[in-house]
């Protein structure tokens, strides 16, 4: 079945002869097969959220439906890796055409050719079910990449397993009817799975005393940092990536400059880190989404990230997630919004700004895995209020749903006092729940800060 382009306006097409097919389903547009995802429904129309530039497609050209969700490849070779929106390889990208994306273009984001060496921790015979770890991997000096049995399995009876070196497209495990591979898919909408949540109340200390004394996050937490041009929120944020007590970083630049990507891309593999002397890259996952970089692509890349994130959380590994910024996150969503044609809220932000925000930020949590173990994924996101008015919806929403509050003031900043924290309007929901942890390291730590 191929549906037929009807009109165009921007990254937004609409389609005709869609019947049978489902919303956030992934399809191919035009001839050039660009990557778009179905955001509305009307009998047989579709509308598509185009993830590359639309420039040249015209009406009448096909659109193909994949018959599955947007997701992402998760699986040995994600660390150290640099990947756009849709977890496209932006450095093997680069070494087949150079140095500017072309449209249309597939990559896979995992290397296929590449042996890893394969050690399992199960022997034929045992049962396994969804989310139990059956192996590992040396990806790096610093992690040791936990092969999972994909959330959505079910169980079975292993019949095969065996240490040796594998390809990701090579099964390292068989049950009587399905394979396991060091890499499986998952919808990047859909939360993935665990067994419960945990109060948080352990600290994610961040190296930042002004952070870690009077404001701090605990590990599961969520943080907002809100402030405006050129207070420091990439720097911040830079900052926690390279020292904060996480074992895995997500960076996700959403609609940032581009030198700022360069920055990180530059300082991370010379940056030793503390505990081992290895490079952060090792540790670090980068999604570049550049302002320059299509609109609705801004959406993909932050469930990109938090979906990475839940990944590497489900193996037992406490995850940080820095998103930089979701205000331009909000203003791709203004934008489709508006060609969309759908009633404005507040300052053209749609209606369901607060609810978006709030799906992304309940993806944090401190959390008991399908395998028992412990892990947390804490999220940390800067806002970038126009003219530093923190009235604005999308810094008002944000508040709504994260329980930190670190205020960037322009007046600090202005002194050249960094990190520009306004102590008397920042705050800490978390101070309780961490207490007890810091009671165990400085018994007059909590009467201290007063």
């Amino acid at each position: 079945m191929e549906g037929k382009i009807i009109r165009i306006s921007g990254p937004v097409v609409e389609a005709v002869k869609m019947r049978g097919s489902k919303m956030y389903e992934l399809v191919m547009v035009g001839e050039e097969e660009l990557m778009g995802e179905i955001i509305q429904l009307q009998g047989d129309r579709a509308i598509i959220q185009v993830y590359e530039d639309t420039t040249g497609i015209k009406p009448g050209e096909s659109i193909i439906p994949t018959g599955r969700p947007l997701s992402v490849k998760l699986g040995v070779g994600l660390t150290s890796g640099i990947y756009d929106g849709v977890q496209r390889p932006l450095n093997l990208i680069k070494d087949q055409i150079g140095n500017f994306i072309k449209r249309g273009i597939k990559v896979e984001p995992l290397v296929k050719n590449k042996k890893w060496h394969f050690v399992p921790l199960k022997n034929k015979g045992d049962k396994v079910r969804s989310g139990d770890i059956i192996g590992y991997v040396k990806e790096t000096e610093l992690i040791e990449h936990r092969i999972l049995v994909p959330p959505d399995f079910g169980e079975g009876t292993l019949t095969y397993i065996e240490e040796g070196d594998f390809t990701v497209d090579e099964p390292v495990a068989k049950t009587e009817d399905k394979e396991i591979k060091m890499y499986h898919e998952w919808p990047v909408r859909k939360p993935r799975p665990v067994k419960k949540k945990f109060e948080p109340s352990i600290p994610l200390l961040t190296g930042q005393r002004v952070l870690d004394t009077f404001f701090p996050i605990a590990k599961g937490g969520t943080a907002a940092i809100p402030g405006g041009f050129g207070t420091g929120k990439t720097v911040i944020q830079h900052q926690l990536a390279k020292w904060a007590d996480a074992e895995i970083v997500v960076y996700v630049g959403c609609g940032e400059r581009g030198n700022e990507m360069t920055d990180v891309l530059t300082e991370f593999p010379e940056l030793k880190d503390p505990k081992t002397g290895r490079p952060l890259m090792e540790r670090t996952v980068l999604i570049a989404n550049t302002s320059n970089m299509p609109v609705a692509a801004r959406e993909a890349s932050i469930y990109t990230g938090v979906t990475i994130g839940e990944y590497y959380r489900d193996m037992g590994y406490s995850v940080a997630l820095m998103a930089d910024s979701t205000s331009r996150w909000a203003e791709a969503l203004r934008e489709i919004s508006g060609r969309l044609e759908e009633m404005p809220g507040e300052e053209g932000y749609p209606a369901y700004l607060a609810s978006k925000l709030a799906e992304f930020y309940e993806r944090a949590g401190r959390v008991v895995t399908l395998n028992d173990k412990e892990g947390s994924l804490s999220i940390i996101g800067a806002v970038s209020p126009p003219g530093s008015d923190f009235s604005e919806p999308v810094t008002q929403n944000t508040l709504r749903v994260t329980k930190v509050f670190w205020a960037l003031d322009r007046e600090l900043k202005d002194r050249r006092h960094f990190p520009a924290i306004n102590w008397l309007t920042s705050y800490s929901l978390y101070l309780n729940d961490v207490k007890d942890w810091w009671s165990n390291v400085s018994e007059d730590w909590f009467s201290l800060r007063t």
